[in-house]
This record gives structure tokens, sequence and C-alpha cells, in this order.
């Protein structure tokens, strides 16, 4: 299915646009928050080849997509007003408060993680350039590219003011100048001068709000109110300028005074209490961060810690936490390598290796979704391997110096303290699942069907269904025809036909006999239905150069005649005759097994449904 395509059946299957109150994507889903949850039709979301499985968790109604998230959140964006600003404030109010915390957490720093993970290797490159000897601190080319890695989290309460500006429905420009005034140079002086500070007599502590993140968001949320507030009660002809100039007046010194300080000290209490549990006892605090991560990530309730992090990052220049989440990641795709190298269903061993590619990068959602939990063992292998890395890695009081998901690219991230116990616990994490998963095992789908079912329990059902023509077979994602290239109806494939003989593909009832001749619709014994498609645009023919032999509702055996057609006459007229075969109803099967021969005839088999 092309991203179009997937965009839009998304989107009507969650209920339609008005059904959306909110919508925000992180490295590989779109989290979705509905108004009726009941309009949402999980099954047929999940069926879709594009999507990998959907969670709900945290009031979120989150489809896993993978790699292509972002393009379907834009593409979803170009055919609705969902990405619009003003959308925002209907967001905000409605489910538990554990679902709107999360739904929060997750619209603030979901936009940021990409540029945080670029930041944050080059981070990581520079200090081991230096250490190295390869740069200089005093060279200006280190400068300049130090400027880079830091501007973003330096400058971190603008763009915050940006994101958090956007969820809470308040003014952008009014936030980011709140921001701006919280990092404006004349501010950062007098914190620096040591001077008292006060306004209108109110004695003001000064703090340092460079890479702050949460007293900017505090400033936001509450002018949020007062905003909305003077827009009601100012006349419409002033209002325009009068509500940006009492907020400022009003939050920016309320900041310095009030949410700074207190979101400051809460900062530094959080980050001192995480300290304080590793120092106790750091191999501990390790092994359970990293087995409990990944089970946090699957309900969509580790962006409670994303904070955190990012706010140890801030207060102390570096955080104990991230390293042990790297375990929890390595731990799964080794789990994935794992299942590929123990299954011999051939489908899920080409399904395990790609996952392990994406998790090498950081990205788990098709490793874990699409194999290990899946397969259950797996899942849980990797977890206890997870443990053991996050152990090592936790006695190591290793660090990361940025944000960034935790993977191959983003090693340069935890460069510094315990940098070498690091590699150690991911490699332990990684080389151990794959061992423990191939040893433990699984139920290998690929066995599945040759179990026969207890009497109680319902039977597998697998049909066969053989080619109706004889020539080369073509990708249906090939052909010119978009509908049919898209999968829109069905999967299937395409034969170029070497002969102009038709026939039936498996016992059943014609259902459809297109008055033109071209095309063929049955229904066969096991309820399957086909499509068979004579060429392209020969529709125009009016049914000449096709001799139908069949009619609608006539039964069929498998190689009974359908149809004969003048194949020569219909290349010399320039007609495209690929031949798309499309099992309409797929997505009532498990799995649909097509042929990897490039030729085929008559009769041989082309599909094998489960």
């Amino acid at each position: 299915m092309g991203i179009q395509a997937a965009a839009k059946n998304i989107l009507q299957l969650v209920g339609g646009e008005e059904n959306v109150r909110s919508l925000v994507h992180c490295a590989t889903r779109l989290r979705f928050t509905l108004n009726d949850r009941s309009k949402a039709d999980k099954d047929k979301i999940e069926a879709l080849d594009e999507v990998v499985t959907v969670v709900e968790s945290g009031g979120q109604f989150q489809v896993v997509i993978g790699n292509h998230v972002s393009e379907v959140y834009q593409e979803i964006g170009r055919m609705s007003h969902l990405l619009n600003d003003d959308r925002a404030e209907r967001s905000a109010q409605k489910g538990n408060l554990f679902g709107r915390l999360v739904d929060i957490v997750s619209s603030i720093f979901t936009p940021l993680l990409g540029v945080m993970a670029g930041a944050g290797i080059l981070k990581g490159l520079l200090m081991i350039c230096t250490n190295a000897g390869w740069l200089k601190p005093e060279e200006t080319t280190y400068t300049i590219l130090y400027a880079a890695a830091d501007s973003l989290f330096y400058f971190l309460p603008l763009l915050l003011a940006i994101t958090a500006a956007r969820k809470f429905g308040a003014n952008l420009f009014v936030s980011v100048t709140v921001a701006g005034a919280l990092i404006y140079p004349t501010i950062i002086e007098l914190k620096n001068g040591n001077a008292e500070t006060d306004f209108f007599g109110i004695p003001v502590v000064l703090m340092n709000y460079t890479s702050t993140v949460i007293p900017i968001i505090l400033a936001i949320f509450v002018m949020s109110y007062v905003e909305k507030y003077l827009n009601r009660v100012i006349h419409d002809s002033v209002k325009t300028f009068i509500t940006p100039l009492v907020c400022l007046v009003t939050i920016v010194p309320l900041t310095l005074i009030v949410f700074g300080p207190v979101g400051v000290n809460a900062g530094n209490a959080i980050a001192s209490a995480i300290l304080a549990i590793f120092s106790f006892n750091p191999m501990l605090a390790g092994a359970v961060i990293a087995a409990l991560w990944q089970i946090l990530v699957i309900f969509g309730i580790h962006w409670g810690i994303v904070p955190v992090i990012l706010n140890n990052i801030a207060v102390n220049g570096q955080d104990s936490i991230k390293p042990a989440t790297a375990a929890a990641v390595f731990a799964q795709t080794g789990a994935a390598v794992g299942v590929m190298l123990k299954t011999k269903n051939k489908k899920l061993k080409a399904l395990a290796g790609s996952a392990a590619v994406t998790g090498i990068f950081g990205i788990t959602e098709p490793a874990v979704y699409g194999v290990t939990l899946r397969l259950k063992k797996p899942f849980v292998c990797g977890v206890i391997s997870a443990a053991v890395g996050g152990a090592i890695i936790g006695q190591a009081h290793s660090v990361a110096i940025a944000s960034g998901a935790p993977g191959l690219l983003t090693i340069p991230i935890f460069y510094g303290q315990g940098f070498a116990g690091f590699i150690l616990g991911i490699s332990v994490s990684f080389i151990l699942s794959i061992i423990l998963t191939y040893i433990v095992g699984f139920e290998d789908p690929a066995e599945q069907t040759d179990i026969k079912a207890e009497p109680s329990a319902p039977a597998v059902r697998r049909e066969e269904i053989s080619s109706p023509l004889e020539g080369k077979v073509i990708p249906l994602t090939e052909v010119k025809d978009k509908v049919f290239a898209s999968e829109t109806l069905g999967k299937g494939i395409a034969i170029l036909p070497e002969k102009g003989r038709l026939v039936a593909p498996a016992d059943g009832v014609i259902s459809t006999v297109f008055p033109t001749g071209h095309a063929f619709g049955m229904v066969t014994d096991q309820e399957t239905e086909i499509l068979i498609h004579l060429g392209f645009d020969t529709v125009k023919l009016e049914g000449k150069h096709f001799y139908p032999k069949v009619v609608q509702g006539q039964t069929v055996k498998q190689g009974d005649l359908l149809a004969e057609f003048d194949l020569d006459d219909l290349l010399k007229a320039g007609f495209d005759m690929n031949t798309p075969i499309v099992i309409t109803n797929a997505d009532q099967y498990t799995d649909v097994i097509q042929t990897d021969q490039k030729q085929v005839k008559i009769e041989e088999r082309i599909f094998s449904l489960i």
C-alpha cells in the first residue's frame, strides 16, 4: 500500500477527522487522541500493510507504523486539518489525569527527538575528537561545530515554548518571547553578578534557565489560561495587542518569581534523587531500568521518564538512566536476530531480519510488535538479557551526555564516564539475547500448519490457488495502474500472458462476468474472492477480441475454460496486457503466500492462503 493510501485508510478507520482530538507522532507511531474510541476499527487498521500493530495506552490510540511514520503523518496533514495549531485546544481537557499527562509530555517532546539525537551525536563525536587529539577546543572549527551541537540544549526553553504553545493552545510568538526573556543576556548577567534583584519590591531569586525543561512548560501552561480569559473579556478591536501585552508583563515576572525557582529546584531534586538511587546500588538500578524499559515503551508510559532524562542532562550535564535503556534496545534486537536464525518460516525469517536492522539503529517497535512479543518467549529472553546488560552498565556508572534513541549511530552520546562498561553491557545484552532465544526457542509458525487441531479447536484452513494463465509473473506493485499497484483492491500478482486462454484458478462459482468480457470475479468453495482483470484500459474495446465462455452464477472446476482472447491483436493495438489476479478479501486471511516463480504455466500454484 502506498503512503497516501495508508494515510487515507488510517484516518478513515479511526473514525474520520472529526473523531480525532489531536495527532502527534514519535519515531515509529502515530499517536491519536480520539473523541470516541468505539468509532475506531482496531482490527482493520492492524490489517493494513503499512501498520505493524495498534497499542492503546495513556489515553492514546497509537498506530505503530515504523520508519515511514513521518511520511504518513504529513500525508494525513495534507488531507485534513489535524495539524493546524488551532486544533491543539481540543485535546487538552479530556481523558483521565494519567492519560492527559502522557499525551502532554509526548506532544511536547516528540517533535524535538530527531534534532536532539542529531545534536547529541555531534556532541559525542566532538568529545571523541578532542580526546583523540584530532581537534582542540581553542580551534575555531571546534567552536563552530560545538555551537551547532550545543545550541539546541542551550536554547531548549525556546523550542519547548513552541511545542508547549501548540499543545496548550497558547499564542506561539508570545510563548517564544516569554522563553526568550528567561535567557535574555541581561537576566543572565544579573544571575552571574549575584546582585539582589526585585520586581516592584518582590524579591526575585534568579536561576540559570538555559537548557531547563520544567519552568517554561509551567509558564506556557498557565499563560494559555490567562490568554484565553483575556481574549474573552477584552474587546476584539484591541485584544490583538492588549492580550500579548498583559501576558508579557504578568507571565515573565511570575515565571522569574515563582515558576522558575519551583521548576529549577524540582529539577535539581529529581536529578539528585536519581543520583542517589544509582549511588546506593548502581547494578540493581541499571538492571531494573533495562528490564522494565521495553515494557514501559509498549504501553507508551516511558514518556513520563523522558523529561527526567532531559532534566538530568540539563542539571548535571549527563544522565544515568538512558545508558540502561540502551541495553533493552539491543536485547530486543538480539532476540529478533535469534528468531531469524531459529525459524524455518521464510516470511518470519525475513521479517525478523528487517526488524533487527531497524532495531540496531534504535527503532525496536517492528522487532517487538512484529516478532518478539508476538512469539512471547523471545520477548522474555530479551527482558532477561536487558537486565544483565543493564546491571553491567549501571555498575560501570555509564552516562549519556545528550538525548537520542539508543542505537548504533547514537553510541557517541554515551562517550565519557563508564563508556567501556556501556559497550560491554549492550554487547552482552545483544549476544545473550540471541543465544537465549535460540536455545529456549518458540512456537515456530512454520510448524503450525502441520499440527492437527484438537476437536474443540478451530482447524487451520489452507487453500491453494492455481494460475489461470500461462506467462511471466510480475509483482502487483509494479503494474502501471495505481489502483491495483497500491493493493487497495487486495493482494495479488500480475501475469503477462503468452497465450490467449483463461481458466478457473480454483473450484467455485463465477460471481461476476463483465459485459465487455475483459474481467471476471469468482468465489471459491472455501469463500476466497478472486478478481481477474485481463489487461489495462481494455474496457475501451467494448468486448472486441474477448470471448467469455462462462456466465454469472455458473459453477466451475479448477482448469475449466473461462474465456479466450486474441492476444496478438490486443498487443498490436498497444494495450498493456499485464493481468492482475487479486485476492479481494485477503484481509480475512492470516497470510497470503505468493509464488516466487518468475514464469508460470496454467494450473501451477500461485497463492497459498492461510
